[in-house]
């Protein structure tokens, strides 16, 4: 980082150039030295220590919060390097309790950075890192590689058991870090995903411990959960035969997901998978997340049944999790031989699996066999011009499925809107072969799956800060601390009999087949609650995945780290003692929830702005402003709007944030009020151009069932397609 310095009466300008990652050490230094005193480490100090070293005030853009946190994690690096060594001569579990104590005293890492963000560099915490290498039973004599070595915590823990190191880190100021921190140790900074074909000639590691981006990759703005098994397959190739490789990913890359099923099978072929367990989400909680993670241990000698891979699907504590560890086998020297692979073989043991479930979780039976759906792309062309019909039978514009049913109803779409084509998608959803094969969903039903993905992985323009009540969201500056992305939502306005809920069901099972299987299902009625179980039953899962937020205790935390989260719109703003169902939701999905919101009746949120009525001004509706406050503190989250009527209203738009219509640059409107106002102006007229603007963009479709009447002429028979 670079600071410029003028000074009066001279005639250049002072340049001081700050070594960054001298800077950091620097800060760590002072930081350690209050975290070895056994003294909770606050804001105010790292504050005032990145103040002095970087020679400004991350006001002034001197340095960011994430420089911060980087120094609190060499902090704690320093620190074992003093105390560490005898801390290891005491037993594991005051070992693990040790480091737990020292964790909790330093600072939460709440602010994110736009890189962290998007290579999701989520640190190794400490009593994690402590289990990973544990689990590897690292010698004196052992190499030990880690492909995505962030500020060194997993790597420090395998310096203390003596081991030597290779590094390997793609961000540059990490980087920088690494090189201040391990002296003489090789350090790469290439992309992990082909860390093999990068150290290609290098010596061979005999341990790998990994924490890799759960679902990022350079150069790639769209999730990725393609990048958790390359970043592991690579490094599994590059690890010796016979050694170990122990990595940290999210909970839903597991053996037991049928999206990743084969992919451990293949792994098993040529390597042993010991063990794939949950890990609880509060153990990252000082790093700003409490998402659920996973440890797979796998080493790298053959599997007598390449089928068998051992499984604990639930999520453990951190206690419990030791004593699992303290089972697994010792590594087996492995060469290739058929000899010694025998032995090898005879060696390795299968853990038990663990049947005790410490909380209650919902428990879902979909169906095993999940794939990726293939269709066609179709050209298309209004060739025919504007009709004299009101409405046109409706049919998939741009998409084929092969083996897709009709709708069991016709369909039928206004003849302005049949005019317009949405843009080809290029995003397949992962569902149950059966959706398919059984019309589940019909091909109508399944585009709106399809076209919801993808509005799903792109991110409004443009950053923003939303402040500590949720209701404010401003443009925020380039480089801004606490700046945030929302993630682009999407509307389906079909009408009555088109299956709304089965299509929002079907939307949520696409997220949950990809690991992400929390969701939020808010509704008018709380009688709805038994046509989403009805909706989601009928698409293969279980009654128990749907969660009646009504009867959990206002206040209370919300019990199940899985599930379809149903309420409605009155209970969302319930608020009683300070507790408020909002905050509660909140903490349960966590600050960097991914999963799906679905408003359904979304225009029970309309009048979510003030505006001028008749007889004066007219409040903001309660139900809005919650509605707004949950899309606003889950920037992340997958947001679909359902409404029948959404585009009829122009106040009915007034909560669709996540479509991008104001603030954005995207169309031309500054603010939600400029919006309203401008629509307001136009009536139907506009509101029925912006509807056809959000379809040619993909981020809506409206369709209606249809009857279809005769009608007998001298010459002819016409065919009449009337709505409903």
């Amino acid at each position: 980082m670079v600071q410029q310095l003028f000074t009066q009466d001279s005639l250049f300008d002072l340049q001081t150039v700050i070594d960054y990652g001298q800077s950091v050490i620097n800060v760590a230094q002072e930081l350690a030295k209050v975290l070895i005193d056994n003294r909770p480490l606050s804001t105010k100090t790292v504050q005032a220590q990145m103040n002095r070293y970087f020679l400004g005030t991350a006001a002034s853009g001197a340095w960011q919060w994430k420089d911060a946190y980087e120094a609190v994690e060499v902090a704690q690096i320093l620190y074992l390097r003093q105390k560490g060594y005898k801390l290891l001569l005491e037993s594991p579990l005051t070992v693990l309790l040790e480091l737990e104590k020292l964790v909790a005293l330093c600072p939460t890492q709440t602010r994110r950075s736009e890189e962290s963000v998007q290579l999701q560099q989520f640190s190794t915490p400490l009593p994690l890192a402590y289990l990973v290498a544990k689990a590897a039973f690292i010698k004196a004599d052992d190499l030990m590689l880690e492909p995505s070595a962030g500020t060194g915590l997993l790597a420090q823990m395998a310096k203390l058991h003596s081991a030597s190191l290779m590094l390997n880190e793609l961000a540059p100021d990490r980087t920088k870090i690494l090189r201040r921190l391990f002296p003489g140790t090789p350090l790469f900074s290439v992309n992990a995903e082909q860390i093999n074909d990068y150290l290609v000639g290098k010596t061979q590691p005999s341990v790998v411990l990994m924490n890799p981006p759960f679902s990022a990759s350079p150069k790639i703005n769209s999730r990725n959960p393609d990048a958790t098994p390359r970043h592991i397959n690579s490094a599994l190739q590059r690890l010796a035969d016979g050694g170990r490789l122990v990595t940290i990913t999210a909970n839903w890359f597991s053996p037991n997901n049928p999206t990743w099923r084969e992919t451990f099978v293949r792994w098993h072929s040529e390597a042993r998978v010991l063990l794939s367990v949950g890990v609880s989400g509060k153990v990252y909680s000082k790093h700003g997340t409490t998402i659920d993670t996973r440890i797979t241990v796998i080493d790298k000698v053959p599997a007598d049944n390449h089928r068998q891979i051992p499984c604990i699907p639930e999520t453990l504590d951190l206690p419990e999790l030791l004593a699992l560890i303290e089972q697994l086998p010792q590594r087996s020297s492995w060469e290739r031989s058929e000899k010694v692979k025998a032995a090898a073989k005879a060696i390795v043991v299968q853990l038990p699996f663990r049947t005790t479930v410490a909380q209650p979780e919902t428990v879902s039976s979909l169906p095993d066999d999940i794939v990726v759906l293939e269709y066609e792309v179709v050209e298309w062309s209004a060739t025919e011009g504007l009709k004299d019909t009101l409405y046109e039978t409706y049919r998939p514009q741009r998409i084929r499925i092969k083996d897709a049913l009709p709708h069991p109803s016709l369909l039928c779409e206004s003849a302005a809107l049949a005019l317009v084509s949405p843009p080809p998608p290029t995003y397949k959803p992962h569902l149950p072969r059966n959706i398919v094969s059984q019309g589940l969903l019909s091909e109508a039903q399944i585009e709106s799956v399809i076209y919801a993905g993808q509005a799903h992985c792109e991110f409004l323009s443009g950053s923003y800060i939303v402040d500590d009540s949720w209701d404010n969201v401003t443009v925020a500056a380039q480089g801004e601390e606490n700046a945030v992305r929302f993630r682009r939502g999407w509307f389906l306005g079909d009408g009555t009999g088109a299956g709304k809920g089965r299509q929002c069901a079907g939307i949520i099972l696409d997220n949950w087949c990809q690991g992400r299987q929390k969701a939020i299902w808010v509704s008018k009625s709380s009688a709805l609650i038994e046509d989403a179980r009805r909706d989601w039953c009928a698409l293969g899962g279980d009654a128990k995945d749907i969660i009646d937020l009504s009867n959990i205790k206002l206040g209370d935390p919300i019990p199940f780290t899985q599930g379809i989260l149903f309420c409605t719109y009155s209970t969302l703003r319930s608020q009683k003692n300070g507790k408020s169902r909002l905050k509660q939701i909140v903490e349960w999905a966590g600050k960097y929830f991914e999963g799906a919101i679905a408003y359904d009746e979304c225009h029970s949120m309309g009048n979510a702005m003030a505006q001028e009525g008749k007889l004066g001004m007219v409040a903001a509706s309660q139900q809005g402003i919650v509605g707004l406050r949950l899309q606003n503190a889950l920037p992340s989250a997958r947001v679909i709007y359902v409404s029948a009527t959404g585009a009829t209203i122009v106040s009915n738009l007034s909560y669709a944030n996540r479509l991008g219509l104001w603030q954005t640059g995207d169309f031309p409107f500054t603010s939600r009020e400029d919006f309203v106002e401008s629509i307001e102006g136009g009536g139907i007229a506009a509101m029925e151009i912006v509807a056809r603007d959000l379809k040619a963009l993909g981020l809506y479709l409206a369709r209606s069932l249809s009857f279809i009447r005769y009608i007998k002429d001298s010459t002819n028979l016409k065919v009449l397609v009337l709505a409903t």
